[in-house]
Parts: C-alpha cells; sequence; structure tokens
C-alpha cells in the first residue's frame, strides 16, 4: 500500500467540492474527482489525479470513482461529500417525488459514498469523512425545505456512524457553510450575516482541509459552522 495520502471528493466539479479538491492538492493528497458535469474529471487531471464523469446519486459511478482510486494508490484515507441542488418550492407544494429527490441529493448521497469507503478505511484503521452540509440543518429556512430535512437527518446519521466506525479510527463530521461565495449574491443575505459578508469557498475548503489532517485526529460526529455567525450554535 502506497503511503501517499488519498482524497476522493464527490460532486467536486465546481463551487466548494472543487475548493476542497484544489486544497487537498496543495496540503499533498492525491485527489479523485466525482462530478456529474465533466469539471471534476477535467479538475482531476489539472491537479494530477484522476476523475470520473457521473451522479452520486449512482453507485455505480461512485463505485467506479472509488475502484480507480484504490486501483492507482491502493488507499482512501479522506472521502468529501459534496451535493447538488435539490427541489425548492413552498413546503407544501413539494410532491412526494420532490422530497424522494431532496434526501436522494442531501443524504443517500453521502450514505452511498460511505457505504463503498468504509470496508477500505476499516483495513487501514483510519480515515476521515466530511460532509459539505448546509448552516440552515439545526434553524431551517423554508428557502431550502428539502435540504433542511434531509440534512437533520445527515446528522443523525452520522451520529450513528460515529458511534459505530470511531473504533475502527474512522472519524466523520459535517461541515455547515452559511452564504457562500458560489451561490448567487444579494444584499439583504449578506447584511444577515453578523460578520457583514459573504464566505469564500476556500475558507470552507481550510475547515476540511483541517478535518482531514492529523491536528482534527479527536474530533469526530461534529457539526462544524462556516458562516460568519449567521446561525446559533446549538
Amino acid at each position: 500500500m502506497s503511503s501517499q495520502k488519498v482524497a476522493v471528493i464527490i460532486a467536486g466539479g465546481s463551487g466548494m467540492g472543487a475548493a476542497a479538491a484544489r486544497r487537498l492538492a496543495q496540503d499533498g493528497f492525491k485527489v479523485a474527482i466525482l462530478s456529474s458535469s465533466g469539471k471534476g474529471e477535467a479538475l482531476a487531471q489539472e491537479l494530477g489525479g484522476f476523475g470520473v464523469t457521473g451522479s452520486n446519486e449512482s453507485s455505480a459511478d461512485l463505485q467506479r470513482l472509488v475502484n480507480g482510486a484504490v486501483e492507482r494508490w491502493g488507499r482512501i484515507d479522506v472521502l468529501v461529500n459534496s451535493a447538488g441542488h435539490g427541489p425548492r418550492k413552498p413546503l407544501l407544494e413539494l410532491t412526494d417525488e420532490e422530497w424522494h429527490k431532496g434526501i436522494d441529493v442531501y443524504l443517500l448521497n453521502v450514505i452511498r459514498a460511505v457505504r463503498l469507503v468504509t470496508p477500505i478505511m476499516q483495513k487501514q484503521k483510519s480515515g476521515a469523512i466530511i460532509n459539505i452540509s448546509s448552516a440552515w440543518t439545526f434553524e431551517p429556512t423554508s428557502l431550502f425545505p428539502t435540504s433542511a430535512v434531509a440534512r437533520a437527518g445527515l446528522a443523525s446519521f452520522v451520529k450513528l456512524y460515529a458511534d459505530t466506525y470511531a473504533a475502527d479510527n474512522i472519524r466523520i463530521n459535517n461541515v455547515l457553510p452559511g452564504w457562500i461565495d458560489s451561490l448567487p449574491g444579494t444584499e439583504e443575505r449578506r447584511e444577515s450575516v453578523p460578520l457583514g459578508r459573504y464566505g469564500r469557498a476556500e475558507e470552507v475548503a481550510a475547515t476540511i482541509a483541517f478535518l482531514a489532517s492529523e491536528g482534527a485526529a479527536y474530533i469526530t460526529n461534529q457539526s462544524i459552522r462556516v458562516d460568519g455567525g449567521l446561525t446559533r450554535a446549538v
């Protein structure tokens, strides 16, 4: 097995996922990136890694990415789960199909990937899983109903996973970004942030990089806000 550290980034073609891939590559990780647009594959090539164009709603696509990383480097040390965008409508106008879509995008996207990398991390007796969630997980907003509901479920999944797999030295944490510059900007949203500005995708990536590092070796089952003070700790 190679001693080279390896990070797998899901939905890493743009925004916070891409920023995380760039930061982890800068920190010395080999990177494997999945995205639906093809941008992740191109970014992986730029960073000297490996990419797959596919969907995080497809277990087959995720398996291709994981297999490719293991075939090249023999290990997976870090998994970063980003996500696309789920349905947004007034609460009771969302159909059953749209709620299912939201769960696919914001919850099952994590579970599918975690299911694949966990046996690899168990054999290594080490691993770090970092999920890009949302600042509105614990203070839901009607702007993002399927995200808020599914990501509350994600917080429960992370607790259960940490309870089960911490003994294998696998850590799992959620990062909760607020208004980040990869999203459309409005003055009203900016003014709602105590720090008075949108965050940068690179600031979220820096938090992810810390959670992937040895400096975070005693941190698991945490939801870490990167939101400029927008929401309160619970």
